[in-house]
């Protein structure tokens, strides 16, 4: 009898615990768990193979003091199948990286007391870090010689002593654009610890060692300004010992990356292939020293029809890269003396962007539509593909919404593509309200993979039974140059109707309501969600804008990046044709305005200026006929960093589109506010 109901119990409690388990696998994601989600970032191997540094991002809780998340340390030891964490607290490290004999690896970071970015060192096997670097100022790059006997480092010159007497005394004015601090390139000994500077008169924002430790392969540009970074960074070859160098490209416009042959007598570099590309994403080869002008290189991705994100050799006469192909990744083999590259990692198995090579093997941080960044491994030979992390454990326990891949017919026959999240608990035959989430740049693209996080909403918003549309719009990367250029001094025009033609595609399909479509997004996305509010206001029951333009103008005359816009978005300067770009901007139709319009911004926004909020606020406040509200983040610049701004801007948009696209509650007035502790 005792037995009997021991055994009954027993079954009580299994029962109670698969209860507790179905019922908690039957929720999807709350706003809550966005401090729960952690990214593997950075991945490489030790030169041995044996290992695998990585770093892994991990949410600032809301209950520590706000500020961005953690960034930590881990290696992970092939053989063992077992994963450390070195720096697994409350740090923040970047930039790993391993010496030549894998006992060590070498990070930026802050610890302890430190004040600046410095650079250091902990070894494989644990133990406290020791710094290695202990300059005036921020190390902001550095990289280990591959013998292993040199650090290169980046750092900002330091003021003039009569600029620091001055402030010192108080005389803090700033002369706009003009008090630049280049960004000097030093080198190392790491026996002696002797620095030498070699470059001056000039900034150094990329840079990478020979294999044989004699030469740096560097981009500089004139002036360490913003739009320099983006479109006057050209490749030079600098002796790391004389620090004598020459320019080895003049590449027009964005230039991303680049890698020495083995042998040191070629370079690979991903860049535009224009001055008007918008994205850096085609793949040329120079010879070092080089003798062919820009012109002359093999465009190795001309007609291809996707954006390399990076490249590494395999071998003297072998390129690897991984590249965007629409909302998949792929990796893909280029032999230099062949015109075709072969596909080895094909789409729609995992979404990642860089990788590191060694032995045939391929590491990085990958996600899937299930799954946040974790680390994978890739087997050349095998073709195996092997996920050897669980950061993320805890989603096992979460039900997520169906995602997939649509493609659908623009107006004008153009095939466009994008990534659809189902509501969670879907019916079919019922129709459901729609969050158009629009990526930035445009020069972006989304993948279909994880594409969920504060900004983006995903599965966060299909917890709440929304549809989640995000289209890859003309103009988007990964479909080639010759798409990118689509949305050339046409902002907002066809790329716009794209969105347009793929929200009449779902209605169509039966599953949106056509009264119940909502959109959002930042930067770019910020301004389409604008022009949705406004010159489109009958096709929209709610809008938020972050970070986003409104009027292009002013944009134009105030953002650090007007070179960038002239160059690749406009191809003519305001003044030139006035009357089009104030015709692409929504505050020229706020007037009309039926569309609830939420307004983010980051009060420190260096690029979309929050004037832009603010005129787009004021002209709907003055002339619209819908609610209208503007929220300012301080200390946040281009999008929100810090963890508290990050929870109330996920909280307060999804608010937003639950109140004006499902709730009952009136339309003409706005929800409660948050955070209101009185």
């Amino acid at each position: 009898m005792k037995n009997l109901l021991r055994f009954n119990s027993a079954l009580i409690v299994l029962f109670f615990l698969s209860a507790i388990t179905i019922q908690s696998q039957n929720r999807g994601l709350s706003v809550d768990d966005l401090f729960k989600i952690k990214n593997v970032g950075e991945t490489v191997f030790s030169p041995d193979g044996k290992m695998i540094a990585y770093t892994l991002n991990v949410p600032r809780p809301l209950n520590e003091e706000p500020g961005n998340n953690f960034n930590q340390l881990f290696v992970y030891r092939i053989d063992e199948n077992e994963n450390i964490g070195l720096l697994a607290n409350k740090v923040s490290v970047s930039s790993i990286q391993w010496d030549s004999e894998s006992e060590r690896i070498y990070f930026l970071g802050k610890i302890g007391e430190q004040k600046t970015n410095q650079v250091y060192y902990i070894d494989a096997d644990g133990g406290s870090p020791k710094l290695v670097t202990n300059e005036s100022s921020d190390v902001l790059a550095f990289k280990v010689s591959p013998d292993g006997k040199n650090i290169a480092f980046i750092r900002l010159e330091d003021k003039s002593k009569g600029k620091q007497e001055m402030l010192n005394r108080g005389f803090d004015a700033e002369i706009y654009e003009e008090e630049y601090q280049q960004r000097n390139l030093y080198v190392m000994n790491l026996k002696n610890k002797t620095v030498k500077q070699i470059t001056t008169a000039s900034s150094v924002f990329e840079f990478e060692w020979s294999t044989d430790s004699k030469n740096i392969a560097a981009a500089i540009a004139d002036k360490n300004l913003v739009d320099d970074s983006y479109m006057f960074k050209r490749l030079y070859v600098i002796d790391s010992e004389t620090g004598i160098k020459y320019k080895l490209v003049d590449n027009p416009g964005k230039l991303t990356q680049f890698s020495f042959s083995p042998d040191g007598t070629k370079l690979a570099f991903v860049s535009a292939s224009s001055v008007n590309d918008a994205v850096s994403g085609s793949l040329f080869v120079c010879d070092v020293p080089n003798t062919k002008q820009f012109s002359q290189l093999r465009n190795y991705t001309e007609g291809f029809e996707g954006s390399v994100i990076m490249v590494k050799w395999k071998d003297d006469n072998t390129l690897i890269f991984s590249s965007e192909e629409g909302v998949d990744i792929t990796l893909r083999e280029q032999k230099i003396n062949q015109k075709e590259n072969t596909l080895i990692l094909e789409q729609g198995k995992v979404v990642f962007r860089n990788f590191d090579f060694l032995n045939n093997k391929i590491c990085f941080a990958g996600n899937t539509k299930e799954h946040p960044n974790e680390l994978y491994v890739f087997e050349l030979d095998s073709k195996n593909l092997s996920k050897l992390t669980n950061h993320n454990n805890w989603l096992t326990n979460i039900k997520l919404a169906k995602q997939e891949k649509i493609e659908y017919p623009a107006k004008d026959g153009l095939n466009i593509q994008g990534v659809l999240i189902y509501p969670l608990n879907y019916e079919q035959g019922k129709k459901y309200p729609l969050i158009t989430y629009i990526h930035g740049g445009p020069e972006a693209a989304v993948q279909n993979g994880w594409e969920t996080g504060y900004g983006s909403w995903g599965q966060f918003a299909a917890a709440k039974d929304f549809f989640v549309f995000m289209p890859n719009y003309r103009a988007s990367s990964g479909r080639g140059v010759e798409f990118t250029m689509m949305g050339f001094g046409d902002l907002a025009g066809k790329e716009f109707e794209d969105v347009i033609d793929g929200i009449d595609y779902l209605i169509q399909q039966g599953f949106v309501d056509r009264n119940k479509v909502g959109i959002g997004g930042g930067s770019y996305g910020g301004y389409f969600s604008a022009w949705a509010a406004t010159k489109y206001t009958d096709r929209f029951a709610a809008s938020v804008v972050f970070v986003g333009i409104s009027n292009q103008i002013s944009k134009r005359n105030t953002t650090d990046i007007p070179y960038e816009d002239y160059y690749v978005h406009w191809g003519f300067w305001t003044h030139e044709n006035e009357q089009l770009v104030w015709e692409r901007s929504p505050v020229r139709y706020a007037h009309q305005s039926k569309t609830p319009t939420l307004i983010l911004h980051g009060k420190e926004d260096p690029r979309v200026h929050p004037s832009q909020s603010l005129e787009l606020y004021r002209a709907l406040k003055l002339h619209g006929k819908a609610p209208v509200r503007l929220v300012f983040y301080p200390g946040q610049g281009h999008g929100n960093s810090k963890n508290t701004s990050r929870y109330d801007y996920l909280l307060r948009t999804l608010d937003w589109f639950e109140y004006y696209l499902k709730s009952d509650y009136p339309k003409d007035r706005l929800p409660s506010k948050y955070f209101d502790f009185d």
